[in-house]
């Protein structure tokens, strides 16, 4: 049912900016739905299914916004936490946004850059996961590659990257890059969901990673590889 186009009948605002009503499309017929928006909502509107709910309960809800209108999970979590009696055990969302960072490290004159291969990955990338509920974009980055390399990382403020892409299906994935510098190379990867690591100059990881966005970020960082201290 992910982004899906349905029609809202608008029945009321449960707390600022969530409200309740049932939507209709070809495969709903007056399904009861949450609703987010950004305006104060109309009595109908047109919107898309931003997320499927699945409660405690094993009951499904599905969660509606108007076209253009992006949240993601921890702001749909957000609103719904503000309801009584809604325990959410699960959440499926169009829009997924991830942070992580290009991890420096400099050895004398040369620098070298951190590459980890994940668990269900052929291709060597950067850390980096999903933004949890009251993070900024850095404190994500910081705290995914603190869990998965075990390394401290100083963020480069003049260093943001963004990469947009459909990885499976309907789902719209964002990913921030920042650019980091370690004072260590010690890395202790997070078994859990690391296969591998290998530090590599950024002339290697060029040949090393495949996906376009990482090559675009990495000719960024080259760039700027001269901010380190």
């Amino acid at each position: 049912m992910i982004a899906t186009k349905v029609k809202v009948n608008v029945y009321g605002e449960l707390s600022g900016g969530l409200y309740s009503g049932y939507a209709s499309a070809e495969e709903l017929h007056h399904e009861s739905v949450y609703i987010l928006s950004r305006k104060p909502a109309r009595e109908f509107m047109f919107g898309v299914v931003i997320a499927v709910a699945t409660l405690k309960n094993h009951n499904e809800k599905l969660i509606v916004a108007p076209e253009g209108e992006i949240y993601y999970e921890p702001d749909i979590r957000e609103r719904l936490n503000r309801l009584h009696g809604i325990d959410v055990e699960k959440l499926s969302c169009l829009y997924e946004k991830s942070c992580g960072a290009i991890v420096l490290y400099k050895d004398g004159e040369s620098v070298k850059t951190l590459l980890v291969r994940n668990h269900n990955g052929r291709n060597y990338s950067f850390p980096k996961g999903h933004v949890e509920q009251g993070e900024s974009e850095q404190q994500t980055a910081v705290r995914e590659v603190k869990e998965e390399t075990g390394l401290d990382i100083q963020i480069i403020d003049t260093f943001r990257e963004v990469a947009d892409y459909c990885p499976f299906g309907k789902i719209k994935k964002r990913v921030v890059f920042f650019m980091a510098q370690t004072f260590s190379d010690k890395v202790r990867i997070q078994q859990e969901e690391i296969d591998s690591f290998i530090w590599v100059d950024l002339k290697e990881a060029h040949h090393r990673c495949t996906y376009d966005n990482d090559l675009r970020v990495i000719r960024k960082a080259r760039e700027n590889v001269g901010k380190l201290k």
